[in-house]
């Protein structure tokens, strides 16, 4: 068993393999559509590998790749040929398979004889479930299985766990098949130009209650409507963004196509939707990386924040246990559903070590609050928010100092827990890692963040004391970490306060989000901005994540010199906050650059190779693909060149459009604003703005930092 403080990596699924995903479910194949359990393939339901094997062969010889098609996230034709035994090119015989997925994996296997003569097949495919946990898979470890004998029951293929401490099964139906062990075979006749096809269906079952009788039809069960309806509906709600550079148009496009397919539904709640971090090994909720994803995303869909807030809520900590590292009102880093991830936390799902999604709740929540939703965060939120401000208080800040830091509380935890997690990801500019407990710069700004928000989720309660004392709080914290972080002669804040509260001086990205979040002091914002835009950092496509000149600095790093799109995107928006709009444009134009040559679509990361000296963007060789934060970020940076800022608490919307020539004309409609849909138009430097409510009123300029429409420095709340 692998901990959580494993390498973010896996083994290669080989080239052109192919995922598809559903919810918490993927698949992972070959280009022919094979499953091999030496590679990190297979049907993965509830973070355990339910198929290990699935190997089609058409007269005992493999099936030769020709195209894999994937028409949704869910479901692709892998298109082949069967080899021929006498030896010559060209086969008859060709192969299409049909596959979907949901609750479990449907195919339609095609075998079309393409000759004048029939042709005697015959079709096996062979089936394994090593119940094998997602880490245990993602660490490469290829003896590992939990699984007895493949058994036929109520003329199924059935494949039981063993060793685990609850029961898993395979169930595979065929009808018409000869099952014997572990294989599936069909022989048959195909006439001259003709066809025949099978279907068959892998259903995963975790519920030891029922018998395989007892259940119903498995291909009833996965061969489903719903995740098509889902994504229709998806499509149909979602903004319409039309750009005059079709490019920058098809970027906008994937990404909202992307988020859709890594939305996660609760079957408790069904109204509930939450974003998935990434394909295919993050597919399960994440604290920060849903947090930022739906705050980016809120222009799409805000009640992806909603979603996102409630269900961390419910799992918000109860208590004190160092084996998950939860502590009371703090909130998770992840949920696993593994097999055998109840061995590794004591039992439980839901692992803690996270020092940045607690104050990021409070942040969304105001954020939420601010696009109109007070009422639902008044009204089931704010308990979880307070108790998330308490832990802020009590347990994030360690020594007392008013700085949130972290030490890992196991040996199988993190050991960094901000959002660069890798073991090297906090050091020095000569290169030396960082001892904890370590206090990280970008962390603060959340914390001033979510003291900003519920400064005005009180005023929103007609509580103009509690909102200024959260303002008084704001203040204090932002004074303290500008005089304690900023590292004067170098003209960058240090990324971290080590456990000898020294400044850990390497120049990093995480500065930018201190813009994003408003804790830095006017007086340094242009020498950070200069900083974040010099050759050292920019690459050309972003911002590194470590300058070239630190000691640690990889261009081809997780967190050491590669370039993050979300990184950049709140990077950008904090550039913007601070009036230094031809910077944030400049990021904005390179990342929608990179998604282009990257086919449409950001990457979770690459590498942070010059542009100069490589005209194309290095991919980064795991970086997951389609990723959650990564595809809302081109929708957070068309936000920020729109300054695009709703406040409903204040009755406005604050617009002030910054379109660069070479994305042209602008126009977005069905953008979801206070129970309506409006449109955006920019052209020949005019904005045009349709569908706004009577009881908001447009502002055409920027809006003033929050903490400025609330007054609440003064202690005077506005009425």
């Amino acid at each position: 068993m692998t901990t959580w403080s494993g390498e973010n990596t896996a083994g290669s699924a080989g080239e052109g393999a192919v995922t598809l995903l559903e919810g918490t479910s993927f698949c992972i194949s070959f280009a022919n559509g094979d499953m091999n359990p030496e590679r990190p393939h297979g049907f993965f339901y509830r973070d355990t590998r339910f198929v290990s094997d699935w190997l089609l062969t058409i007269n005992d010889r493999p099936v030769e790749p020709l195209e894999a098609i994937v028409f949704e996230p869910y479901n692709a034709v892998f298109i082949g040929r069967a080899e021929r035994t006498d030896g010559l090119a060209d086969s008859h015989l060709l192969v299409e398979r049909r596959r979907s997925i949901n609750l479990g994996i449907h195919e339609e296997v095609t075998v079309s004889n393409y000759s004048r003569e029939p042709a005697a097949c015959e079709l096996q495919l062979t089936v394994g479930a090593d119940f094998a946990d997602l880490f245990e898979v993602k660490a490469g470890l290829k003896q590992v299985t939990h699984a007895q004998g493949a058994q036929l029951v109520a003329d199924n293929l059935v494949v039981e766990s063993e060793g685990l401490p609850m029961r898993a099964r395979l169930i595979v139906a065929a009808e018409g098949a000869e099952i014997a062990g572990n294989r599936i075979s069909y022989s048959m006749i195909i006439p001259p130009q003709g066809n025949w096809t099978a279907a068959i269906t892998a259903l995963p079952d975790m519920d030891s209650s029922l018998s395989v009788d007892e259940l119903a039809q498995p291909r009833q069960q996965v061969h489903s409507s719903l995740p098509e309806e889902r994504l229709m509906e998806w499509r149909r709600n979602a903004p319409l963004a039309q750009l005059q550079n079709q490019d920058f148009e098809k970027v906008l496009d994937q990404s909202q196509a992307d988020l859709g397919s890594l939305r996660i539904f609760d079957p408790d709640h069904p109204g509930r939707v939450v974003v998935a971090a990434g394909s295919p090994w993050f597919m399960a909720l994440f604290g920060r990386d849903s947090l930022l994803t739906s705050f980016m995303c809120l222009p799409l869909d805000p009640s992806l924040a909603l979603g996102t807030l409630q269900t961390l809520a419910e799992r918000q900590g109860t208590e004190v246990d160092p084996r998950s590292e939860e502590q009371p009102g703090k909130i998770l880093h992840e949920v696993r559903f593994g097999a055998s991830v109840g061995q590794l936390l004591g039992g439980d799902s839901a692992y803690y070590g996270s020092i940045d999604a607690t104050p990021l709740f409070v942040t969304l929540a105001g954020e939420l609050t601010r696009w109109g939703f007070w009422p639902e965060v008044q009204g089931s939120l704010m308990p979880a928010v307070d108790r998330a401000l308490e832990w802020v208080t009590r347990y994030g800040d360690i020594d007392g100092d008013g700085f949130v830091e972290y030490v890992r509380a196991t040996e199988k935890g993190l050991l960094n827990q901000g959002w660069k997690d890798s073991w090297d990801g906090v050091n020095f500019a000569d290169g030396r890692l960082a001892a904890a407990p370590i206090a990280l710069c970008e962390v603060q700004g959340y914390v001033y963040s979510a003291y900003i928000s519920r400064a005005l989720m009180a005023q929103c309660a007609g509580e103009a004391g509690l909102a200024a004392e959260w303002g008084e709080r704001a203040a204090a914290l932002k004074k303290e970490f500008n005089e304690r972080f900023w590292l004067e002669d170098r003209g960058w804040f240090a990324i971290a306060l080590d456990q000898d509260k020294r400044p850990v001086d390497s120049c990093a990205s995480n500065m930018g989000h201190c813009l994003w979040s408003g804790i830095v002091d006017n007086d340094k914002a242009e020498r950070v901005a200069k900083r974040l835009m010099s050759p050292e950092m920019f690459s050309g496509w972003g911002v590194r994540t470590l300058a070239t000149d630190m000691g640690a600095y990889n261009p081809a790093s997780y967190h050491n010199g590669s370039v993050w799109p979300h990184d950049n995107a709140l990077i950008a928006a904090g550039l913007m906050r601070y009036g230094f709009m031809d910077e944030a444009l400049q990021i904005a134009g390179g990342l929608f650059a990179a998604a282009t040559a990257f086919g449409g679509r950001l990457p979770e990361l690459f590498c942070g190779f010059d542009r100069r000296a490589y005209p194309m963007p290095v991919p980064y060789p795991t970086s997951c693909s389609p990723q959650a934060w990564a595809a809302a970020a081109p929708v957070h940076l068309m936000r920020v060149m729109l300054r695009f800022d709703p406040c409903m608490t204040h009755h406005g919307l604050w617009l002030a459009p910054q379109i660069p020539e070479e994305i042209g004309t602008v126009q977005v409609s069905n953008i979801p604003l206070a129970g309506a849909r409006i449109s955006v138009r920019v052209a020949d430097g005019t904005t045009e703005v349709e569908g706004i409510p009577e009881s908001i009123r447009l502002h055409r300029a920027p809006r003033k930092p929050l903490a400025d429409l609330l007054d609440v420095y003064a202690g005077r709340p506005k009425p």
